[in-house]
């Protein structure tokens, strides 16, 4: 009895007691799901050295396209007899790092160029304007297999890649914000004290448009995810003896009939990766919008 309740007592137990009672109290089911799905992929891809079982290059021949359920192998094997959980845990880390480091990238350069827009206007307005155009009459996916094919493939070079999705996007965004906020009295207020304008867009506008690039960052995250695996299915993506999400997918298409939880289980964890990153996205919009409170 002295051990329940020491146990119910205990700082991890609170921790976790009350962390549930607040996605039960504060966040929709479906949303609160979202949550506890990132935490996990995240938890995950830091801790994918300790929590893997063997390394992903390790083969056990004798166990083949074993089956999921076994002791040895929870989520089975696939041709060459490498651990298929392994393997996933492996693929959630660097799928996440390419999408996460695109995601950023593309943020910071979308940005900047759309406060340099709002800044000089004029010439500098129109040049933002037309790369966005452009880049939005782009067809991406093909341009990137252009370049992988060319090039060849490498961790930096596809993170810079994916990099170039969806600036254009930060880039509107942050130029119609930019321009809205130095119409506001706050801007006016910090140019009239003397200012300088690297100050005035870092220090004073940046953090009141923060909430609205964030959300955009949620809706493009899931999107650099399947571009990366639609490149790494079709071979262009993350080379052997690293894997991927997709490199996953694409090399269990093989043996679908034959395996299929080698394909399966990559498939899944996108699936619910992408799906959980939406389902946040669409509720910090609602709640960070002050038009929808």
């Amino acid at each position: 009895m002295a051990s329940v309740d020491l146990a119910e007592r205990s700082p991890l137990a609170g921790w976790l007691r009350g962390s549930l009672s607040f996605l039960r109290r504060k966040l929709p089911l479906s949303v609160a799901f979202g949550f506890l799905w990132l935490a996990a992929m995240i938890v995950i891809a830091l801790f994918a050295g300790y929590l893997r079982p063997y390394d992903i290059t390790a083969m056990d021949l004798t166990s083949r396209l074993s089956g999921p359920g076994t002791l040895k192998h929870w989520l089975g094997t696939d041709e060459l007899g490498r651990d298929v959980l392994s393997r996933l845990i492996q693929s959630i880390r660097v799928s996440l790092i390419i999408a996460f480091g695109a995601t950023v990238l593309s943020a910071v350069f979308g940005t900047a160029l759309g406060f340099a827009a709002a800044r000089f206007r004029g010439l500098t307005e129109h040049l933002v304007l037309a790369l966005a155009d452009f880049q939005a009459a782009l067809p991406f996916l093909i341009m990137s297999l252009a370049v992988l094919a060319f090039f060849g493939s490498s961790m930096v070079l596809l993170v810079c890649l994916m990099g170039f999705y969806g600036w254009e996007r930060y880039a509107r965004i942050a130029r119609g914000l930019a321009i809205s906020a130095g119409a506001q009295g706050y801007a006016a207020a910090v140019v009239q004290l003397g200012a300088t304008p690297a100050r005035v867009y870092l220090r004073h506008i940046l953090p009141n448009v923060a909430s609205t690039l964030i959300v955009s960052m949620t809706l493009t995250f899931p999107e650099i995810i399947l571009m990366e695996s639609g490149l790494s299915f079709l071979g262009l993506g993350v080379q052997p003896p690293e894997t991927s999400l997709g490199n996953m997918v694409g090399f269990g298409r093989e043996y679908l009939t034959r395996a299929p939880w080698i394909m399966l289980a990559p498939a899944a964890v996108i699936m619910l990766t992408t799906l959980s990153i939406s389902l946040v996205g669409d509720w910090l919009r609602d709640k960070l919008d002050p038009t929808v409170r």
